[in-house]
């Protein structure tokens, strides 16, 4: 009796051991998150957590969930100071699974981020260090659990096969429905989240007195806008035009309004950026001021266009759910005692 409760413990643990997945082994295609592709020779900066490493070789995930792959091979790594301030230089093997870091660096061929810089907090490495000591222990003691419940497994099938005829289809089934009504509540969820967007990225431009033309700062600012752009999906481009107090208010107020649309019209007309991906265009004119309209260096940064970049929630959040491993076997096993 004591011998077949231990086999059904035995069961139990390789079932759960199993189904613990490997953190680094996933493809651009996983339900969990979505990979960013970063285009060859594009300057990029980004911030998250480091959710894996593996050699030279980081996964760093964004407020939105997405994860981009960052090469370390020639990054400058560095703190930003802690209590007492003062900055440090690391090597890569300082970096761990849950560090806030702020990456700076250039496309590769392969869509990976080619690091140049690193930054992150000595407190922030301070906590990650703590816990990846407890972190990893762990996966190293579960991946020998694991080791020897594959060992076991051919003891063990039989025993399995027997416990899934005597529970039946009844329990597959039930876990069948409850996958299927995950799926549709995580449906309804991204549906509802389609029109709630949120800001990738601002970029501003300016322009001279009474002008509405764009300066070669300005077309290669609104270069990066659209190179970024379209290698995300569900994105939408926010133009707004502002004006100096210099002038008449209501000229001013056209102005404003032609700034933004010879943004538009670059972006469409010189990158192919589909109208319906332009949201809101808008010139307030004089409004909204950023600087002190009395002094010249206000006034110069009051004429501007502010680009937003946005991208929808719905669009980026994931919606499978799939039946664990446990119901896929019960499944199977009703099938073939039917």
């Amino acid at each position: 009796m004591i011998r077949k409760l231990n086999l059904f413990a035995l069961t139990a643990l390789s079932l759960v051991v199993l189904s613990v997945p490997a953190v680094f082994a996933q493809d651009t295609t996983d339900s969990a998150s979505q990979t960013r592709n970063v285009v060859a020779g594009q300057k990029m900066k980004l911030k998250g957590i480091v959710v894996a490493k593996e050699d030279n070789k980081i996964i760093v995930r964004d407020d939105l969930g997405i994860d981009t792959h960052v090469m370390l091979t020639s990054a400058n790594i560095k703190s930003k100071g802690g209590f007492f301030g003062g900055s440090k230089t690391y090597n890569s093997n300082n970096i761990v699974r849950g560090l806030a870091v702020e990456v700076e660096g250039v496309g590769d061929n392969g869509g990976a981020l080619v690091a140049n810089k690193i930054l992150f907090g000595k407190d922030d490495l301070r906590v990650a260090q703590s816990i990846d000591s407890r972190v990893t222990p762990a996966e190293e003691r579960i991946g020998q659990a694991e080791q020897n419940a594959q060992r076991l497994s051919g003891q063990l099938d039989e025993l399995v096969a027997v416990s899934n005829a005597a529970r039946g289809g009844a329990k597959a089934a039930q876990d069948t429905a409850d996958a299927a009504v995950a799926g549709v509540n995580a449906t309804n969820t991204r549906i509802s989240s389609l029109d709630d967007y949120t800001v990738q990225s601002t970029s501003t431009v300016n322009f001279k007195v009474a002008s509405s033309v764009l300066s070669p700062e300005a077309k290669a600012s609104l270069d990066e806008v659209a190179t970024a752009a379209l290698g995300l999906k569900g994105y939408t481009i926010e133009i707004t035009g502002f004006a100096s107090a210099d002038g008449d208010e209501k000229k001013n107020k056209v102005l404003s309004q032609r700034r933004a649309q010879a943004v538009i019209d670059y972006l469409v007309e010189t990158h192919n950026v589909p109208l319906r991906r332009i949201g809101t265009s808008y010139g307030f004119g004089e409004l909204q001021a950023v600087a002190d309209n009395t002094t010249r260096e206000g006034r110069e940064q009051n004429r501007r266009v502010e680009v937003k970049l946005m991208v929808s929630r719905g669009l980026n959040q994931p919606v499978e759910v799939k039946a664990t491993e446990t119901q896929e076997s019960g499944a199977s096993t009703a099938t073939n005692n039917e």
